[in-house]
Order: C-alpha cells, then structure tokens, then sequence
C-alpha cells in the first residue's frame, strides 16, 4: 500500500509540468485579470453543473469543499484524473456591420488528486488543478499597421488537504495549497513598412493559499439533508511581475523594462461559498450552490475597481436507478446548469456566462471504479455591448479509480 501511495505521489507531481503547458483555455477575455478562473471541480461535477460545496460523497474526491475528506471508507483509495477537450465558436461585429466567425480547438489535462484515510474520523487528499488559465490569440488594426495579441499559460494549485469528523454528522477540513505558474501576455506591433516591436508582461506566482469547508448532514429516514460552507481568505498574491520590450529585427534582443515584485501590486479575493443537496439513498441526489467572491476591492497591476465582484449559481444532480443489477441500470446519470457573472470587465462590460451539462458515470464491471464522461455547453458574453460572443462545447472525460488498498491481508 505504501509504495502505491508513493507512486500516485509521484504522479501528481510530474503532471504539473503538464498542466502548466497545456490549459484548454481559449478565449481573448481571459487576457484580462489573472485569465478563466477555474472552480476546482472534478469531471463528475462539470457534468452537474459544477456544484460540489455540500456533495458529501466517500466515492468522489471533492476538493470545493475539504470537508468531504472525512467521509471516505476506512478501507478506500480514490485516484481521479480528467482531460478536457474544448471547440469553440466565436462570432463579433466589426465596425462596418460585418460579423466575423472563428472556430478553434483546445484542451489538456485538467487535474490529478487522490484521496484515502487516516483513520475512522480523519481523511486526506492531495493534487494538482489550475486556479486560472490564459490562451488567446487575435488582431487589431492601427494607424500605419496593426497588432497581434497572444497569451498563455495558467496558475496552478498543488493542494494537500484533512477533513475531520468533529461529531455525528458535521465535518471540517482545510486545503492547504501552493500557488505555482506563469501567465504571459504579448503584443506585437507590425508597421505597414514591416518592422517589429513585441512587448511582454510575464506574471510569475509563487505563494500559498487556504481554503476551509464545513459540512453538516441531517438524517431523515434513508435520505440526507446536507448544507455545506466554504470560505478562502483575500490575500497579496507573492511573486514578480517582468516586462520587457523587443526589436524583432534588431540583433540586441530583449530589454527588460522592469521588475517589480507583486505584493503591494496584485491581491486575491476572498470566495465564499454555500451549498445546500438533498440525496435520495444512493438513487437521486440534488444540489443547489451560490459562490460570492468581491474582486473590485482587490488590486490588479497596482489599482482598485479593474475587476468587478464574482457571482455565481449553480444547480446539479444525478439519477442511478439501481446500484446492481442490469448494467444501464447502474450507470449514474448526471445534469446541471449555471450562470456566472465573472470577475472580468471589458471596456465597462461585464462579463457573463451560462453552462448547461450532461454526463454519464460509467461503472467498470467487477470494480468500484467509475469512468466519467460529461458534455458541456457553454455560452459567454460581455455585458451591455456584446463584443465578442462565444459558445464553447466542452468534452470532459474522467478516471475515478476506487480500490480497498487498506485491507489487511490474512493468512488461510
């Protein structure tokens, strides 16, 4: 058991190479603020709409709320990883009436975690998912030429959290996590004449994040009444900020502008989180969850009222008509919808978007192990003016491996 650990340990920590180079995300309004915040939700979840605060579950890892921790088996390892596959269709108006469409492609490795006990009233997880992500790519006209703007890459979270059994039926836990990755932002600048300049911002993050949860269960017969809480302090965010400057034709190369650190300049919101399901025997459950985070009292690049406050809704659940029996029976079947007013403004726009999701959990014949395949619709939109508008068909396929590694074996 213990060199089973070691090797999923080993794991998680060589895949954050990979989730830092390949983030799925492709949108030009993730280069505004820290890029597409991502809300920690494992491919399970994503097919429910993204509800997890007060999802109370022993068989899926359920890093929204470390709380959760606490109800795994005595006896269960759960290993759950996920890939995305995103194409999105986007469409604008440019200034003489005509619309432009564009059609792209994008997706990666999503997350790794896994999750086991320390005892009857103690579980643990640890893993790696982004927090936020970049990746855009598009043109503007100028006077006597034109721009290209390019972005990537995101900002990881490589967690370790407990959740504690603290009486019957209310549990608490905290995610302790590391902040790890850079995201960069280019303009190129293309005169009619054919020279280059390109500039560059280059956000490095290096910190350390809390995340605490509270989850209270209330029996009624067979069924459970569950609420759940979560709450992540606001916070400077540590690590530099460079800019640099380039003659493409010239032989000199980069000149580095600056250096600045980012303590006093850029800052994390606090999120707080509430969460409230009903669950049906091991049939049906249903969840409704509200997330509040208030980005315009934090600082971005040094100033105050860039970002605006985060609201978002979310309602989800699953169907199983049977846990065994015939094989269509045991499959889980998962749908969620939600609306997000994100954090990011335009222009004085705000920033909209709207999910609707569907998904299956497919149970591996003879094992606990469940594959997990979800198909989200997603359409985004700024706010009074449109600009660009998008709509994404997001392909999420997850991996819960579900194994007794904590039994103790007998001799006969």
């Amino acid at each position: 058991m213990k060199n089973k650990v070691i090797a999923a340990l080993v794991a998680i920590i060589a895949a954050t190479g990979t989730l830092f180079a390949q983030n799925g995300i492709i949108t030009p309004y993730s280069r505004y603020g820290y890029g597409v915040l991502r809300d920690n939700a494992t491919a399970a979840q994503q097919s429910m709409g993204g509800i997890g605060y007060a999802m109370a579950s022993g068989r899926q890892t359920n890093v929204m709320n470390p709380a959760s921790y606490a109800r795994i088996d005595s006896l269960t390892f759960l290993f759950d990883m996920g890939i995305d596959l995103t194409s999105l269709w986007s469409s604008e108006t440019d200034p003489e009436g005509k619309t432009i469409s564009e059609n792209d492609f994008g997706g990666g490795l999503n997350y790794i975690t896994m999750q086991f006990p320390l005892g009857k009233r103690l579980g643990m997880s640890v893993g790696v998912l982004p927090y936020s992500s970049v990746g855009y790519a598009f043109g503007n006209t100028i006077d006597n030429g034109y721009t290209n703007r390019q972005g990537s890459g995101s900002i990881n979270k490589l967690y370790l959290g407990l959740g504690a059994r603290v009486v019957a039926g209310l549990n608490v836990g905290v995610n302790v996590s590391y902040l790890f990755g850079s995201t960069v932002n280019d303009t190129y600048a293309i005169t009619n004449s054919g020279s280059q300049s390109l500039y560059e911002d280059e956000l490095t993050v290096r910190d350390w994040h809390i995340d605490a949860g509270l989850l209270y269960t209330l029996p009624i017969g067979r069924d459970d009444l569950t609420v759940g809480l979560t709450y992540s302090p606001a916070k400077s965010l540590l690590g530099h900020m460079r800019t640099y400057a380039y003659d493409v034709d010239a032989e000199s190369g980069a000149s580095e502008h600056s250096r600045v650190k980012t303590k006093d300049l850029f800052s994390m919101a606090a999120s707080y989180g509430a969460g409230i399901s009903y669950r049906r025997g091991y049939k049906a459950m249903v969840e409704a969850d509200f997330t509040y985070q208030p980005w315009s009292k934090e600082k971005y690049n040094g100033s105050t009222g860039v970002l605006a406050d985060r609201y978002k809704i979310a309602l989800g659940g699953y169907f199983q008509p049977a846990v065994r029996g015939s094989y269509l029976k045991c499959i889980q079947y998962r749908a969620g919808v939600s609306y997000d007013r994100d954090y990011i403004i335009v222009r004085r726009n705000n920033v909209r978007e709207y999910t609707a999701s569907v998904g299956l959990g497919l149970p591996v014949p003879g094992f606990k192990t469940m594959i997990n395949v979800g198909f989200e619709w997603k359409h985004r939109q700024a706010t009074p003016d449109a600009l660009i508008k998008e709509n994404y068909l997001n392909i999420t396929l997850g991996i819960n491996f579900n194994e007794m590694w904590f039994r103790k074996s007998r001799i006969y």
